[in-house]
């Protein structure tokens, strides 16, 4: 008999395929298969050397990508013919350096089910272990210190594992075979209480503060976190007086789908997205079962499940839903020291610690299910810092540093872009220098110098002024409402050109002034505005982003010359609900042009129309009244409310005075909420409108949605089902916010196109 010819190839694979027991998935594949050689991580990738016959080499190649672990993703596979010589047998080989290693960071893993099993199993040696994790789950990014990833370059390392440990991590066909984070009570990580307690006694002490109403820090993967009774008023109060947080919503996590299920209306895809790996937080419609003051002027309602062992076995022992939230300042990022999070001591009534120190920051990841897909609003723990690919190749790794608040950074590498975990806002120094950091720590794990820097046109945010000091890159400065979109398109990978549409606050456009409601006709290196909202002033500038009722000042007594005006007899009511010396201070303002820049922005049209709507005269919080407005407009309907475009100066203005004018008519005799909803409506159909004016002129029917005033469902949804129904494509980010929190993914792919568009001429 002739014995089967036995070839070798070398299979490189890409993604995120370390941290999530790949390894020994393919070991334990590769016997089934009858393989002989080795699979090693090199740098953040995974190289597999596989001897077989033809028939064994096809079965091994197409099973690889189909039973993968849960947590892994391969984004590329390469096989290459292979001539070294390999083992008889097939082992897990050693590590080894690489060029790069974008591809190797693996997000923070929620609790597997194997684990969860052992947790609450009085027979097994990691019953009710804080700490457990196996390949398939636990903390990755928070404990990861440089790449490849094994233990000795993670926090773990200080923790020298006990025999039984270490015999589960040397065997191969273990499930804990090379967990990097892998513990037990006898070598791991340790609780502590505030008071000194030992282990046993610290959880027993921290469930019995707050089933007693008090309010606890506790230590979490990512950072410290704020726990109370989340049916108990005056601790949710004591939450909100630590944050400084009056209004915004609180997170709530509820022991399982059925805890959800009791306090919000679920539909089947946010179940799902509340099942993930990466446990969100997800913004659902709340039934009112728990105390309006978690969410107050809000619809919806902000819930996740635990994704720790630590947060399991307190929902588990105190049986009620919890607010976790951040221990941290309105702005500032996570505390992730222990001696900054003792300073909590004086506010809270314990602190639930550990002594695995944690490397890197990650506060928890919000999501909503838009149009049927999940969406992410804030990208951090459990996603980041996952790469995702970008249209163009780089040749040399690049840097994009972001915006001014829910700020991010990236970093390109090949062809992933990786978005660094949510900073806050870098008006704060703790934000700023968490911001470096990430930039260092990111740059340190790839293997990676950055040789271009892609910032932002503003001369005043943080970010730019922090490009502007790097030397020897070579600078690119990013326009905006062009990152927005771009950020949406590079995701999907929409082919240019695209209409795009950026909705927000404000940006500085290309013209220097602030921007806000633009529509352009894009690819990855630039744009033609083709649509704008009208300009109005912003009397006092910021303040008039914290207090909307000057925004709506702003449009009643500044209108864009040449468009048109609101007649104040309509706003009668309006302004005689106002102070008086305020309403004359804002019109001096105004008519004199002093401190009052002049915006072109969707966000403040919002902001104004809560405000003209008695819903929200001041924000406690960035969104706040176009929160409220979206929440007074759900389930109602009807027409739109009258709506105006007008050409000028070369490009098609939406002339909001008809708008408003309308709406304080309509308010005078109908429920709010009809007239929010008409409101959003007439927002909605105005947009199609510019989006089939611009959409004809290029000759697309692509179109991409960017900018933080898509957070609002019912506009988004709106607008995708309206133009869809008129043949276009329409695209949202997922996976990348549409909110500032994704302007740096936006900025590195504008800038990779750029250099390849270099490259090619």
């Amino acid at each position: 008999m002739r014995t089967a010819e036995r070839t070798a190839q070398r299979i490189e694979l890409h993604g995120i395929v370390q941290g999530v027991g790949f390894r020994p998935y393919v070991y334990r594949l590769a016997r089934d298969c009858g393989i002989a050689g080795q699979v090693y991580n090199a740098g953040g990738d995974v190289v597999i050397e596989a001897l077989g016959s033809n028939e064994d080499l096809e079965s091994f190649m197409n099973r690889l990508p189909r039973e993968t672990p849960p947590g892994a993703v391969i984004t590329t596979m390469v096989s290459t013919p292979f001539d070294a010589q390999v083992g008889k047998r097939f082992s897990i080989g050693p590590s080894v350096a690489a060029r790069t290693a974008a591809h190797g960071l693996t997000p923070d893993l929620a609790t597997c089910d194997d684990c969860l099993l052992e947790l609450f199993d009085p027979g097994d040696r990691r019953y009710r272990y804080p700490f457990l994790n196996c390949s398939s789950c636990g903390p990755r990014a928070s404990v990861v210190e440089a790449l490849p990833y094994d233990r000795e370059r993670t926090t773990m390392r200080r923790f020298t594992l006990c025999p039984d440990c270490r015999g589960e991590y040397e065997n191969p066909a273990d499930r804990r075979f090379h967990a990097e984070p892998i513990a037990c009570p006898a070598c791991g990580p340790r609780l502590s209480w505030s008071g000194g307690s030992e282990e046993g006694a610290a959880l027993a002490a921290a469930v019995r503060t707050v089933a007693a109403g008090g309010l606890i820090a506790v230590k979490g993967v990512g950072g410290y976190q704020l726990v109370c009774d989340a049916a108990d008023e005056d601790a949710i109060a004591r939450v909100r007086a630590v944050k400084s947080r009056p209004v915004k919503a609180l997170a709530v996590m509820v022991p399982d789908v059925g805890g959800a299920m009791a306090a919000a209306r679920l539909s089947d895809a946010e179940l799902r997205l509340m099942r993930e790996a990466a446990r969100p937080i997800v913004l659902a419609e709340s039934r009112g079962s728990l105390p309006r003051q978690l969410a107050p002027g809000s619809d919806r309602i902000g819930l996740f499940l635990p994704y720790s062992p630590l947060h399991h076995l307190l929902l588990t022992d105190l049986d009620r839903p919890l607010v976790v939230s951040s221990a941290n300042l309105r702005g500032e990022p996570m505390i992730v020291d222990d001696e900054i999070a003792f300073k909590l001591g004086p506010s809270v009534d314990g602190i639930l610690a550990h002594d695995r120190p944690i490397a890197a920051r990650y506060d928890d990841s919000v999501a909503q299910v838009v149009d049927g897909r999940p969406r992410l609003l804030r990208r951090a723990r459990g996603y980041a810092p996952a790469p995702i690919p970008i249209p163009d190749m780089v040749a040399k790794p690049l840097l994009a540093v972001g915006a001014q608040r829910k700020h991010t950074c990236a970093l390109a590498v090949a062809d992933q872009a990786v978005l660094g975990p949510h900073n806050g806002d870098l008006a704060s120094a703790q934000a700023f220098a968490s911001f470096t950091g990430t930039v260092d720590r990111l740059s340190r794990l790839c293997g990676a110098d950055p040789v271009a820097v892609a910032h932002d046109l503003h001369p005043g945010y943080l970010s730019t002024q922090y490009a502007e000091g790097l030397k020897g890159l070579d600078r690119v400065g990013v326009q905006h409402h062009h990152a927005h979109v771009v950020a949406c398109a590079a995701e999907h990978g929409v082919p240019a050109p695209f209409v795009g549409v950026a909705y927000d606050g404000l940006g500085y456009g290309s013209d220097g002034e602030l921007w806000g409601g633009e529509v352009m006709v894009a690819d990855y290196t630039g744009f033609e505005r083709t649509g704008r909202f009208a300009m109005a002033p912003m009397p006092g500038g910021e303040r008039a982003a914290e207090r909307p009722a000057r925004m709506a000042m702003g449009y009643l007594f500044g209108p864009e010359p040449g468009l048109g005006k609101v007649d104040l007899g309509y706003a009668r009511g309006f302004l005689n609900q106002m102070d008086g010396q305020e309403v004359a201070l804002i019109r001096r303002m105004i008519e004199r042009g002093v401190h009052s820049p002049r915006i072109s922005s969707a966000g403040r049209l919002f902001d104004a129309a809560a405000s003209l709507l008695g819903l929200c005269d001041d924000n406690t919080f960035e969104g706040e009244a176009a929160m409220r407005l979206e929440a007074a407009a759900r389930d109602h309907g009807g027409r739109a409310l009258p709506w105006q475009i007008t050409r000028r100066d070369g490009l098609w203005v939406l002339d909001p005075a008809v708008t408003l004018q309308a709406l304080l008519v309509e308010a005078r005799t109908r429920p709010i909420g009809q007239v929010a909803a008409r409101f959003h409506a007439a927002i909605v159909e105005a947009t199609a409108t510019l989006v089939m004016i611009t959409a004809d002129r290029a000759g697309t029917d692509r179109v991409c949605l960017g900018g933080g005033v898509f957070a609002n469902r019912i506009l988004a949804e709106g607008l995708m089902d309206l133009l869809r129904g008129q043949g276009f494509e329409v695209y949202l980010g997922e996976r990348v916010p549409p909110g500032d929190g994704g302007i740096a993914y936006g900025q590195v792919a504008i800038l990779a196109a750029r250099l390849a568009r270099q490259g090619a001429s």
